[in-house]
């Protein structure tokens, strides 16, 4: 610690929240990143805080957009009632748990056909904080009509790539095919768990 005086400009610095400070360097310096998350120690309890924290963003967005702002439609402006607002966010953060970790379970159960380690707690670093900027994004949801801007979450795909070899240790030459692979079985699970939600609302609200 720097002592605090008015001759030392450091002394007036405030430390970065642990929290941010893993966000800014995963988004601006992810291939130094990575390896520090590779070394890291513990279970599965600081990634569920992780996922706990920052998956708020688009649930919380989400509501807001589509139960206050509205969705612009060809005759008028539509809105989620309050009860439908609710449900949708709660189905959004918990499936958000669900499908990092299915994902996680895939990226394991296939390393070995790509040359990797198979490492359950190492695949579910990766698809936690591969899924970052997506879950950053989210804040776009609060204005459901620029709903399109949140493609610029496919910097995941930069995370993902970037964290394939310190994370699961495949060869060089087979690091992009695991990680396109990994990414059609995210795309996949996100699609039947949209079904699944889109099911749930049906079955509550038959809308």
């Amino acid at each position: 610690m720097f002592p605090v005086t008015p001759n030392n400009p450091k002394s007036f610095q405030r430390p970065i929240p642990a929290l941010m400070l893993r966000i800014r360097n995963l988004l601006i310096e992810p291939r130094s990143e990575w390896p520090l998350i590779a070394s890291e120690p513990g279970g599965m309890r600081p990634l569920l805080r992780y996922i706990a924290m920052l998956a708020l963003i688009p649930a919380i967005a989400g509501y807001i957009g589509s139960t206050y702002v509205g969705i612009s439609v060809s005759v008028g402006r539509f809105h989620d009632t309050l009860p439908t607002g609710v449900i949708k966010a709660l189905i959004s953060y918990l499936f958000s748990f669900a499908i990092v970790y299915l994902t996680a379970l895939a990226t394991d159960a296939i390393a070995p056909l790509f040359g990797a380690q198979r490492n359950f707690i190492n695949a579910l670093k990766l698809v936690v904080y591969s899924y970052t900027p997506i879950w950053l994004l989210g804040i776009i949801l609060l204005v459901p009509d620029l709903r399109v801007l949140t493609l610029f979450g496919l910097y995941a795909l930069r995370l993902l790539w970037t964290g394939l070899p310190p994370l699961m240790g495949p060869p060089r030459n087979r690091v992009i095919y695991y990680a396109i692979v990994i990414a059609v079985i995210a795309f996949v699970i996100v699609f039947a768990l949209a079904i699944i939600q889109a099911a749930i609302m049906f079955l509550l609200f038959g809308a």
